[in-house]
């Protein structure tokens, strides 16, 4: 440890102490649910350490091993919480596994939002990539015709969020997962931030006062980011304008959804109000 007065914390960690620790929480999901946002928000929390960039092991990167893992993580005094996030996990078979047999006391966050305007937040991220795609309609349906809905494609198939979570439930209790709005991380940050910060045994230290919300960009944004005293929003590929869909067929994928979502509301014990 670090002898003599003061306060040892912030000068252990100047001096490179602490050590990397393997993640006792991650954001698991979902694709374009708002997790980017949860992770900023968490990190304004002294106690909260995270990897900035998505580490994706438990994916794609698994062969590499856990010491290879580990060392992506930052240094972390006693009391700290270290974290990651990959919101593909919540929709890989092998995830819940490989996750557990790392610690089964792992918590787990999901991000959820309406599945409709997730899977077109997920096309409008596509289509800022590739401006060459099929339209958002076209890849919804198998058939359009006869109203077949392709929930092979992954836009869709993501927001299924019943039959992904069984996946999970093998391997963990529920009481081990939370489960955070995305459109109430936008209507009230703080609200969600401290149902996560109880989730995570911290200190309900990130509130109202640390959020104002910027009308152009439609989001809550820090008034200090971590580590800084400028205020921070998100980056520029977040809230993008969405394509103006079909009003039909976006009520088709609602209908579609219906009944998955009242099952993951069952699941969670939560309503989500989507619809």
């Amino acid at each position: 440890g670090s002898g003599g007065g003061g306060s040892p914390g912030t000068l252990a960690l100047l001096l490179g102490e602490g050590a990397k620790r393997l993640p006792q929480a991650i954001i698991i999901g979902v694709k374009k649910g708002g997790t980017r946002a949860l992770l900023e928000f968490l990190r304004v929390h002294p106690d909260v350490r995270a990897v900035g960039a998505e580490p994706h092991f438990f994916d794609r990167n698994y062969e590499r091993g856990l010491a290879w893992y580990r060392d992506l993580m930052p240094r972390t005094l006693e009391g700290q919480i270290t974290m990651e996030k990959t919101p593909s996990y919540f929709v890989t078979k092998e995830a819940p596994a490989r996750i557990s047999s790392m610690s089964k006391g792992t918590k787990l966050i999901v991000v959820v939002r309406d599945p409709v305007t997730r899977a077109i937040s997920d096309y409008t991220q596509t289509l800022s990539k590739k401006p060459d795609i099929p339209t958002f309609e076209s890849l919804t349906f198998k058939n359009r015709t006869t109203g077949l809905i392709d929930t092979s494609w992954s836009a869709i198939q993501i927001g299924i969020y019943a039959k992904h979570l069984e996946n999970w439930l093998l391997y963990f209790p529920i009481g081990q997962i939370l489960f955070v709005s995305g459109e109430r991380l936008i209507s009230d940050p703080a609200g969600e931030l401290g149902r996560v910060q109880d989730f995570l045994g911290l200190k309900r230290i990130i509130t109202d006062k640390h959020f104002y919300f910027n009308k152009t960009k439609g989001f809550p944004c820090l008034k200090k980011a971590e580590g800084s005293s400028k205020p921070h929003c998100l980056g520029k590929t977040k809230g993008r304008t969405h394509p103006d869909i079909d009003q039909e067929v976006v009520q088709r994928l609602r209908d579609f959804y219906r009944p998955f979502n009242m099952k993951f509301y069952q699941m969670t014990g939560q309503d989500f109000g989507w619809d």
